[in-house]
């Protein structure tokens, strides 16, 4: 699935590979084939859309312990491209300037394999803050930034109850039970995967003191860089926001927002430390910059 066997014809997303008749290579692990695309997308500079193609695949499908195999499938395709191209340096049929625009090729794929089997050093990041303040809109910015993986509460809680994400969850979802299994899965993932190298979101509100200090406590642990990322703006703002939402999975509506302010419990010194305050009504680049360099 790398990007020549994608095609967008007559106003639609067309894939394609011919090896449809080659059971063993037709029937793998989707996230092998995820990887390739992520790869290619990153050898020609678009590290961005690489990030929103995979975020948006592991939202879609729950498919978050996977992303565990993710960097190995990345080498492994990057060098499957590097050697396709190699093989046309022994083609005596091809013209000497395609053969060095194919050497080319082939070195840049082989470096890109090797850089994927580096040992990387994955951060945490948490969002914090009431509904409609921007914590998805930031995480998501965040993600691009930082080729982090963004993980929704509201997905995650979605996938739980074996519901589909756009469709609006009822009150049993939303339990004390159901939210201690969401926020449960929410640490489960984040470690699991910043263990493995990769950055990571969670994108949930945080607004309960032991949630954030079950937090601390395993980055701690684990050796894990922790950031907190608060997302403000003023309650009208709030309100107008959750007001206009529309085609989210997000089922937060305005009339939580009071319940919301009276029960969120204030960050203590301990995990200001790591506390980095967003106003969401002005622009994120230059609030975001030493998050993003740290």
């Amino acid at each position: 699935l790398h990007l020549r066997n994608i095609a967008f014809w007559q106003d639609k997303m067309l894939v394609f590979d011919c090896i449809e008749f080659n059971e063993p290579f037709r029937f793998v692990d989707v996230m092998y084939d995820v990887a390739f695309t992520v790869m290619d997308l990153e050898a020609r500079q678009r590290q961005d859309l690489g990030n929103a193609f995979l975020n948006t695949y592991v939202e879609q499908t729950g498919d978050w312990e996977g992303l565990q195999v993710l960097p190995l499938y990345l080498s492994r395709q990057a060098y499957v491209r590097a050697k396709v191209n190699s093989f046309l340096l022994d083609d005596p049929g091809i013209p000497p300037e395609v053969k060095q625009e194919a050497f080319q090729t082939a070195a840049s794929y082989y470096q890109q394999a090797w850089e994927y089997t580096k040992p990387r050093q994955g951060q945490l990041i948490i969002m914090s803050g009431l509904s409609g303040s921007g914590k998805s809109t930031t995480a998501r910015y965040l993600s691009h930034q930082l080729g982090a993986i963004q993980i929704r509460s509201d997905a995650v809680r979605k996938h739980l109850a074996g519901i589909p994400l756009q469709s609006k969850g009822k009150d049993e979802i939303y339990t004390p039970e159901m939210t201690q299994k969401t926020y449960g899965r929410l640490l489960y993932l984040g470690i699991i995967l910043t263990k493995q190298g990769f950055s990571v979101i969670l994108d949930a509100k945080y607004d309960r003191q032991q949630l954030r200090q079950e937090i601390i406590n395993q980055t701690k642990a684990n050796n894990i860089p922790l950031q907190i990322v608060q997302c403000e703006a003023p309650l009208e703002v709030l309100q107008q926001r959750l007001k206009n939402r529309s085609g989210d999975i997000a089922d937060a509506t305005a009339d939580l927002l009071n319940s919301q302010v009276e029960k969120a419990e204030s960050l203590t010194p301990e995990e200001k430390i790591y506390l980095k305050v967003v106003d969401t009504t002005q622009p994120l680049d230059t609030q975001l910059k030493d998050v993003i360099c740290s």
